[in-house]
């Protein structure tokens, strides 16, 4: 005997489309708007619980459960309980449900996905009664996209939601205030009785939002509906002939306003402000359809919703702009900071001694060792260490500089090795110190010769690579930090007074890079003024092209008590006061200071201050020194030198062109 086909109602509805729905042995299928159905109809027309299919002695039923709008079978008003067979067709608002063989509804549905959307991916086969039971298939929702067709024969409110709804889902899909603009122009137009209409937002759009609201000559038209005027057409602002203060009046009171037909100056039409950041900062302007329907209050409340939609996203972009300005502005930042950095690790000079100097700093970059700097202040400890950072593994990772004779004792061990919350008067917090700081990269300590024997003792465990722990803490920290450090004390002495730790002064003196004052490498002076003179004429704008002769010579025969840092310092003074476009004598302004510490430089006469040179450059030294001694004034320095004033001219122009 063959077997009954199965049957099930193929359900269409114009929101979601068509879905099959079994029809099982003595299981009534209820049919309403309410979710607890198990067929969910949308449509307002739909009551909650509306008709249902119940199995009847010879096959199922239909019966309407006074709904109020009724139910159709086959066209006809359902007044009882009437029976279903295949190609049944009952009609319930919109909707459609019609009685059909299981094969034969899944065909539908199957032509119904294909037509109008991507098919759906395959399923496993292990559970046919689970597939069985499957109801809807669909790989993407086509409710935004027919939203408005839906929302066609709904009532006002619903029509205006569906819009809402739509063209929020728009905006966060647009590519630009004139296009999400655009977009709110067209759903202000579309769903009310607006003939055209325009979208007025400042010009340009960030300075305008961040200004203060009401100024309606700062407006530009960002959108203008229907779109497409012909050419020569009025276009803009311009063709709508707003009356006069409509703009101003909006944004000052901050309120919608709806103009009816008697309007002065305009025709009929709804105005709105658009808020950003709670403040009205453009207007969306309407104008109704003369002859149609007259507008409400209903459509000015949709317009504002409109506008504030609008809002939110002009906001969006605005933030979005400055945001990337932002970051534009800090990634040149930083370009320039580089750039400066690399200034400041760059050793100018060709002297033996720097030469010296930057093949140490190669040799030791590509080590882990401990690096002792020793030279005196001013001679550019910092930049050796930095330019051996820059040099290594490591220069990717952070280059923590602190100085050791700037802090305390206690200040200087929190300022190392951190602190916790308690750890003394006035730690309100856990604070990570400079070891910390300078994991994965290079900590250059200045002064180390100012340490106390404490922390001494508690710095050596670490450079031997020993955890330590906070200020007032017990959890151990482990870092990886390459130690450059610096001194201009004689540590060997402080040694052997027992000022300085014998066992950390082995422990830093691993690679030792001694650098010498500038005094002892006047080859290195006038490289040094070179640099310094192109990059504060950069940084100042000043266009100050080079030094005279009798600059270059005063340059290289001044003794630098200050080292490179005097020499620094005197540059930018230069630079900055000069008046020409060279730099004198006297703009060097030059110190008469004796040089500290210089073992080298000894009383007049001494052995230790004796350097065999000829009469020339003698000569050459002693008028460039009387020079600087009256502050360039040639015709003092003639007359203290007992010459005429050609006869020193004579003298300098030689001298400079021989170098």
């Amino acid at each position: 005997m063959a077997r009954p086909p199965s049957l099930c109602l193929l359900v269409r509805d114009p929101e979601f489309g068509q879905s099959v729905v079994p029809l099982a042995s003595g299981i009534a299928v209820t049919l309403g708007r309410a979710p607890t159905n198990r067929v969910v109809l949308h449509d307002e027309r739909a009551s909650r619980f509306h008709a249902e299919v119940v199995p009847g002695p010879q096959g199922w039923l239909i019966r309407d459960l006074g709904s109020r709008n009724g139910t159709l079978l086959g066209g006809e008003p359902l007044t009882a309980e009437a029976a279903l067979a295949p190609g049944s067709i009952v009609g319930i608002g919109r909707a459609e449900i019609v009685v059909c063989e299981m094969e034969h509804a899944t065909a539908a549905v199957d032509r119904d996905d294909a037509a109008l959307t991507r098919t759906t991916g395959d399923l496993p086969d292990a559970d046919a009664a689970w597939r069985a039971a499957i109801t809807h298939r669909r790989a993407r929702s086509r409710l935004l996209d027919e939203i408005r067709e839906s929302a066609g024969t709904a009532p006002r409110l619903g029509r205006a939601a569906a819009e809402l709804c739509r063209l929020a889902f728009a905006l966060g899909r647009a590519a630009d205030v004139p296009d999400a603009a655009r977009l709110a122009l067209a759903s202000a137009v579309g769903v009310g009785t607006a003939a055209r209409g325009v979208v007025l937002l400042p010009d340009p759009l960030t300075d305008g939002i961040d200004r203060a609201a009401g100024n309606a000559a700062e407006l530009s038209a960002v959108a203008v509906a229907p779109a497409g005027a012909p050419a020569g057409a009025p276009q803009g602002a311009d063709a709508f002939h707003l009356p006069p203060g409509l703009v101003a009046a909006v944004l000052g009171a901050d309120e919608a306003v709806l103009v009816g037909t008697g309007a002065a100056g305009g025709a009929a039409g709804i105005s709105a402000p658009i808020r950003v950041r709670g403040r009205p900062v453009g207007i969306l302007h309407l104008e109704v359809e003369p002859g149609g329907r007259a507008a409400t209050a209903d459509d000015m409340e949709f317009v504002m919703s409109v506008c504030d939609a609008l809002g939110l996203a002009v906001e969006s972009f605005a933030t979005r702009e400055s945001l990337s300005s932002r970051l534009t502005r800090s990634a040149e930042e930083n370009e320039r900071l580089r750039r400066l950095v690399g200034e400041e690790s760059l050793l100018a000079g060709a002297s033996p001694g720097m030469r010296a100097i930057v093949g140490l700093i190669g040799r030791a970059a590509a080590t882990k060792a401990t690096v002792l700097v020793h030279g005196e202040s001013g001679v550019g400890k910092e930049l050796v260490a930095r330019s051996l950072h820059e040099s290594s593994g490591r220069r990717s990772g952070p280059f923590v500089c602190m100085n050791c004779a700037a802090l305390s004792e206690t200040l200087l061990e929190s300022e190392l090795f951190g602190h916790e919350k308690g750890a003394f008067t006035g730690a309100t917090e856990r604070k990570a110190g400079r070891f910390e700081a300078a994991d994965k990269g290079t900590l250059f300590l200045d002064e180390i010769g100012e340490m106390s024997p404490a922390i001494q003792a508690k710095f050596l465990r670490v450079l031997e690579g020993h955890p330590f722990e906070r200020v007032g803490g017990r959890d151990r920290v482990q870092v990886d930090v390459r130690v450059v450090a610096a001194t201009n004390r004689d540590l060997e002495e402080m040694v052997a007074s027992g000022q300085f730790r014998r066992d950390l002064y082995f422990r830093l003196k691993v690679v030792e890079i001694l650098v010498p004052p500038l005094r002892r490498r006047p080859e290195d002076v006038e490289a040094l003024s070179r640099h310094f003179l192109r990059r504060f004429a950069a940084e100042t704008g000043r266009q100050v092209r080079g030094f005279t002769p009798a600059a270059e010579a005063a340059l290289v025969a001044h003794h630098w008590p200050g080292n490179v840092r005097e020499l620094r310092n005197c540059i930018e003074r230069a630079v900055v006061l000069s008046a020409g476009d060279r730099i004198d004598v006297a703009d060097l302004a030059l110190s008469h200071l004796a040089a500290a510490g210089d073992t080298g430089r000894g009383a007049a006469g001494s052995p230790a201050a004796y350097a065999p040179r000829s009469l020339d450059d003698v000569e050459r030294r002693h008028v460039m020194a009387t020079l600087e001694a009256v502050g360039g004034n040639k015709t003092k320095a003639a007359a203290i030198l007992g010459v005429e004033r050609s006869t020193l001219d004579r003298k300098l122009a030689r001298w400079a062109q021989r170098e």
